[in-house]
């Protein structure tokens, strides 16, 4: 089953007729600390942790990042300790399970409820479970696709491509992230019909036909090398590009272009090319060595709260896999959202495989060379 916003809505409208807030006596724990690990752009200390702070008791003690590897790598050579709940993208569960890093997601202590079914059920499949045992909890999905400057482009969502970026005269304009560029390009390729690709699950299929398509799309970029401006692994980066080095377009997290039409300038948009928007989904993890068990599973159901994840929404951009968070989402947050994701382009969405050994390493060796041409 695909997961899509008519799916989401639909399953969370039947479900918790009425939302619940947390109170002091609904957590497993009304004292100490949760050592917590984030997204940079995911939590502001005065609102969703002071809060849970206030109704709780339990101090948080928050680290940020601003990529999956510097979090793997820390929880690595820490052997799966210093911190209790952090936030991986669903796709890098293997690298977290061949190392033991993660304890499975006591079903007894999180409350399952509150997470919409069609997600929690259709993550096992892109990476949050191994050996039959949960390690992954979905916590909010979105999406990378195009960012550009409607004052500059005449573009439209849903009607855009991937190739608009690569045209002649964007000298020294566009936003790429070189991890991730590769997947989109292999997208446009694919459906320009330039480099074959099934839409760019070759990448996953071997090898060999991984590093085919690798090899045709970082030519391609180079080939196209005069229209990047700038280059991001982070949030922070990725609007520098747009505000700071004069990029006027480019490929970027949902959360980069929608917050730069609301605070920054509302020339800016965000959405989805015809090839697809490349859909990611963060998750909700425990180390194996947490320290903090009781505040780590309170701090988590405080977030699946309805109200918790409207709040995290309308905040960041990105979208809560909080059952019925959708109801508190604010008027701004849900014009965002229909502008970005017109009819049909979440049917048409790719989401990222579970990465394979062969994959990651591909990925690095053309991401440096890449980096480095």
């Amino acid at each position: 089953m695909t997961i899509n916003r008519r799916t989401v809505l639909k399953t969370s409208a039947a479900l918790l007729a009425a939302p619940v807030i947390l109170r002091a006596h609904d957590a497993l724990s009304s004292s100490g600390s949760v050592d917590v690990a984030a997204w940079g752009d995911y939590f502001d200390k005065n609102t969703i942790i002071a809060d849970f702070e206030k109704a709780t008791g339990i101090k948080v003690n928050l680290s940020t990042y601003g990529g999956n590897e510097e979090i793997e790598n820390k929880l690595r050579a820490a052997g799966g300790k210093g911190y209790d709940i952090f936030f991986p993208s669903v796709d890098t569960g293997p690298n977290y399970y061949k190392d033991n890093l993660l304890q499975p997601i006591d079903e007894a202590k999180f409350k399952v409820e509150q997470v919409i079914p069609a997600i929690y059920r259709n993550s096992l499949a892109l990476g949050a479970s191994h050996r039959g045992k949960r390690y992954l909890v979905p916590f909010d999905w979105g999406t990378e696709a195009v960012t550009w400057d409607s004052t500059k482009h005449d573009l439209k969502s849903g009607e855009l491509s991937y190739g608009d970026m690569w045209t002649s005269g964007l000298d020294k304009q566009v936003a790429i992230r070189q991890k991730s560029v590769f997947n989109s390009v292999a997208l446009y390729l694919d459906a320009a019909g330039i480099e074959k690709s099934d839409r760019a699950m070759d990448m996953y299929k071997s090898e060999a036909d991984s590093r085919r398509v690798f090899e045709a799309c970082l030519k391609f970029v180079l080939e196209h090398r005069a229209n990047i401006g700038a280059y991001w692994n982070n949030a922070t980066e990725a609007t520098a590009a747009f505000t700071d080095a004069a990029c006027s377009i480019g490929q970027t997290w949902d959360t980069t272009g929608i917050l730069l039409k609301r605070k920054t300038d509302p020339k800016w948009r965000y959405g989805m090319p015809k090839e697809g928007g490349l859909a990611w989904t963060d998750t909700l993890a425990i180390p194996a060595g947490a320290a903090n068990l009781d505040q780590a599973y309170a701090f988590a159901n405080y977030l699946f709260q309805p109200e918790v994840g409207g709040t995290f929404a309308n905040a960041t951009g990105y979208n809560s896999c909080a059952v019925d968070s959708d109801q508190h989402l604010s008027a701004e947050a849900k014009e965002d959202f229909a502008a970005a994701y017109p009819a049909g382009t979440i049917d048409n969405l790719f989401w990222w495989p579970m990465q394979t050994d062969f994959y990651a390493a591909l990925r690095a060796e053309y991401t440096e060379k890449l980096t480095n041409a």
